[in-house]
């Protein structure tokens, strides 16, 4: 599943899922399948009645809810068609925040050239290249569609990959709990990240100062000794 990052008026970093193509070509054919219903409904139920001599009055009732279908589904819920909602994917600003009437609009009004012309074949190619999963509209609306679906990677949880002959160095690690040692985990490797040294030292400190022990190693080979124990000895009960 592809990401990007965007920041916030307020300094806030904000990654983003992008929903996947094979996502929004099922959510788009749920809702197909459920305007195919609509107007087979329809049909029967107007076909019963005598309301409507006039076939162009007729055929504009029917059609009507149909060419609105998207733009309405999304201002009124919250982004979501309802093939989106069963998907969970979601239209939303770039920045992340709720889009207002005019982007849902926008995007809606360039479905007939994304979507309608070419059966989906530019709105497919658009978010291939795009990187951020907008066809033609989101570009225009200054929108996109994320995924809702919670990913977990390996990274974020507290387990990590051990050598068969691993020994361990600290018992003392079997102090923490789970939750303790994923904040270590976590805390551990964003500050690798951001090359923030000045972090694995406070954390280094205050770590072996729990486990009452001394380590003659680096702050970062240190904790990364604890994580790696913490993992061997929990594997063993």
């Amino acid at each position: 599943m592809d990401k990007f990052q965007i920041e916030t008026a307020q300094n806030v970093n904000i990654v983003q899922n992008v929903a996947g193509v094979g996502d929004r070509i099922l959510a788009f054919l749920i809702d197909s399948g459920i305007m195919f219903i609509y107007i087979l409904l329809a049909s029967i139920l107007f076909s019963s009645l005598d309301f409507f001599s006039d076939s162009f009055l007729l055929g504009m009732t029917i059609m009507l809810p149909l060419l609105l279908y998207h733009l309405l589904w999304e201002q009124f819920w919250n982004g979501q068609s309802p093939g989106k909602a069963v998907m969970k994917i979601r239209v939303v600003k770039v920045d992340g925040s709720k889009p207002a009437f005019s982007n849902y609009l926008i995007r809606w009004l360039l479905r007939v050239i994304d979507i309608t012309i070419l059966s989906g074949a530019v709105a497919l190619v658009v978010i291939l290249f795009n990187g951020r999963g907008q066809r033609l509209g989101d570009l225009a609306a200054a929108t996109t569609v994320i995924s809702e679906k919670k990913t977990v990677s390996f990274a974020q949880t507290i387990l990590t990959d051990l050598p068969d002959n691993y020994n361990p160095v600290y018992p003392q690690v079997t102090i923490f709990t789970d939750a303790e040692m994923q904040t270590i985990k976590n805390m551990f490797q964003q500050a690798k990240y951001n090359g923030n040294h000045n972090v694995i030292l406070k954390l280094s400190k205050r770590v072996s100062k729990v486990m009452e022990v001394q380590y003659e190693t680096t702050p970062l080979t240190f904790i990364d000794t604890v994580i790696k124990d913490y993992n061997y000895y929990t594997q063993q009960l």
